[in-house]
């Protein structure tokens, strides 16, 4: 009798601890639930806030929004099915991370691109970077290649051939000018203004830091670093998903986010 209680009481922990790691939101249990939508606060939280406010209720979608302050827990959250999309990132992003962590994860649609600015406050042009100048660019690869390629654009390096999205400091191949390139997390670039003396600066950092006065901005056309929404393969087909993307990409959209942001450092996907 005591050796079937055990066995007992093992099969029912067993259960539970199955139960735990099945997950899920209930958006993915409950066709008609909330969908749960991970994003940074600036811009993405302050446009899907637009969007639950103004057209979610007549879409018929109930939208709750959690926030983080970095760039690899809404993905996690995606794959485990904690939440069921998020939106804050691009597609080179989406592949650097997969690549790395893998998970479940899967591009729906894209809405809007925050051109990577050069910033300094101690200049008024980028001709005016001095011989042997400091220059902050973001660490992380697809970022850390846009910015190089925004300074190649600018006429500050030359990059080697080849060398393009995915693009390194070893990479670069002429640098008239003897830059001090120096490579941090995106998030403490606005911080290091004052230690150098320019920095490339991702629009929505720029944004909560309120810089809005960039020396120079990426080019817009035919920029593949769009953000936009992704969810995991259970959500991927679910209609709510679907009328999500559809209003972020609507017009009433677009046109407040050119109307939020003034058109630098976010922009309407066309």
């Amino acid at each position: 009798m005591r050796i079937r209680r055990v066995l007992a009481s093992l099969i029912a922990v067993c259960g539970l601890a199955l139960a735990g790691c099945s997950g899920g939101t209930a958006a993915q249990e409950d066709p008609n639930a909330a969908i749960k939508v991970g994003v940074t606060p600036q811009p993405h939280g302050e446009v899907l806030e637009y969007v639950k406010n103004n057209l979610a209720e007549e879409k018929g979608v109930e939208i709750e929004l959690q926030r983080f302050s970095d760039y690899n827990r809404p993905n996690a959250a995606v794959a485990n099915g904690s939440l069921d999309a998020n939106y804050y990132q691009h597609k080179p992003f989406l592949k650097e991370y997969k690549s790395e962590q893998g998970g479940d994860l899967h591009w729906v649609g894209g809405v809007h691109l925050e051109p990577l600015g050069i910033y300094s406050s101690k200049h008024g042009s980028v001709k005016d970077v001095p011989e042997g100048a400091s220059l902050a660019i973001p660490n992380d690869p697809s970022n850390r290649g846009r910015a190089l390629n925004l300074l190649e654009e600018q006429g500050l390096i030359e990059l080697k051939e080849g060398a393009e999205q995915e693009a390194e400091v070893r990479d670069i191949a002429e640098n008239p000018k003897n830059l001090e390139i120096r490579t941090l997390k995106a998030a403490q670039l606005p911080r290091t203004l004052g230690d150098v003396q320019a920095a490339v600066i991702n629009g929505n950092y720029a944004l909560k830091a309120s810089l809005d006065d960039p020396l120079a901005l990426e080019s817009t056309e035919n920029n593949p670093y769009v953000n936009g929404v992704v969810t995991n393969s259970q959500m991927q087909d679910d209609p709510r998903v679907d009328k999500l993307v559809e209003m972020l990409q609507s017009q009433q959209v677009k046109d407040f986010i050119k109307r939020e942001y003034g058109g630098k450092s976010v922009i309407p996907a066309s």
